[in-house]
């Protein structure tokens, strides 16, 4: 993305590139009650909808079980999580609006059990969220006018990776000026026009790799920016199987794929399907890739900022109204009750 017009037109592209100054100012804080809850009770357990619970809890996952520690982290929707028995965890709900239906009814469900320690983390003030809650942090980036959640996706990543390191006695922000760098350098990283051809005339665009929430946030970013059909390949799973179904059209990118999977992606699918494999990594690899900085403990945030990138150029080469989704809504599912 550039600072021309038919970028600048769009709410979308002005809110992604308000996300490395979102990183290089976010401050964890008054969350000495959530911390002293996560050290208690040793399980924290993150719940939400869609983007706010996507990357921001399976990324938050991922990078505590890299470093290790005597923590339980979780994380499902709503739904599943009111069957479960979440009396001696620490939970947080993650909702923008402060009113998704889901997030509100499992909490009001805890509360009415007497549960006493649940936590909100929401972009507005004064919210049904903030009622069933003990404590509730509101994001300092704002309300995003895009229906596409971007930048508070962000910090709610940074926020969930903040608690998580302060209660093992850590701190990210030392790191936060470096990460900011690196997402800037992956949101005006130049996407090569034939791979953007390429994308934007797919028949389906599938996401492939691990289970940290960058992939399968931007298969969800794919359905809401560009319109078309996507797919979430969880570890190798574009290797096991889904090749019967692929077409030549299709395109795969891969999220810092596996080295030891390369020579196998490319017969699989390259050779075998005849379909486009692009990368996104901090290293050359051998396909097409999309090249951002490596941040340790932190580099998914320029990964999810790349694909961003990418996405929106699709949606420009479409014609597509970036902040307005045709049926998605900004709220999926209020409460109403």
């Amino acid at each position: 993305m550039k600072n021309e017009q038919k970028y600048t037109q769009f709410s979308l592209c002005q809110e992604m590139m308000d996300t490395p100054g979102v990183m290089r100012d976010f401050k964890l804080t008054d969350a000495d009650a959530v911390v002293s809850a996560i050290k208690s009770t040793g399980k924290l357990f993150l719940t939400g909808e869609g983007s706010s619970r996507i990357f921001p809890a399976k990324n938050a996952i991922t990078q505590y079980m890299r470093k290790g520690g005597d923590l339980q982290i979780m994380t499902e929707g709503g739904r599943q999580a009111a069957e479960y028995d979440l009396s001696n965890w620490a939970v947080f709900g993650a909702s923008n609006s402060g009113s998704t239906a889901e997030v509100i009814m499992l909490l009001n469900a805890l509360k009415g059990a007497g549960h006493d320690k649940l936590f909100g983390l929401t972009a507005r003030e004064n919210t049904k969220l903030a009622e069933m809650a003990n404590q509730t942090f509101v994001l300092k980036c704002g309300w995003e006018n895009a229906v596409a959640a971007t930048k508070s996706v962000a910090e709610q990543a940074l926020f969930y990776q903040a608690i998580v390191e302060a209660a093992q006695g850590r701190d990210i922000s030392a790191k936060l000026g470096e990460v900011a760098d690196a997402c800037q350098t992956a949101l005006t990283a130049e996407i090569d026009p034939t791979l953007t051809e390429k994308i934007a005339n797919a028949g389906t665009i599938y996401f492939a790799g691990r289970n940290d929430g960058v992939a399968e946030e931007l298969t969800l970013k794919t359905n809401e920016i560009t319109r078309k059909k996507s797919d979430f390949l969880e570890g190798t799973y574009a290797v096991h199987g889904i090749e019967e179904v692929m077409n030549a059209d299709d395109v795969v990118i891969f999220i810092n794929p596996f080295d030891a999977e390369l020579e196998k992606i490319k017969t699989t699918l390259v050779d075998g399907v005849g379909l486009t494999v692009i990368a996104i990594s901090d290293k050359d690899t051998i396909f097409p890739t999309i090249k951002v900085p490596h941040v340790e403990g932190m580099e998914t945030y320029a990964q999810l900022c790349a694909g961003w990138n990418i996405l929106v150029e699709v949606g420009v080469k479409l014609g597509i109204n970036l902040d307005k989704a045709e049926r998605a809504r900004k709220v999926g599912n209020e409460f109403t009750g």
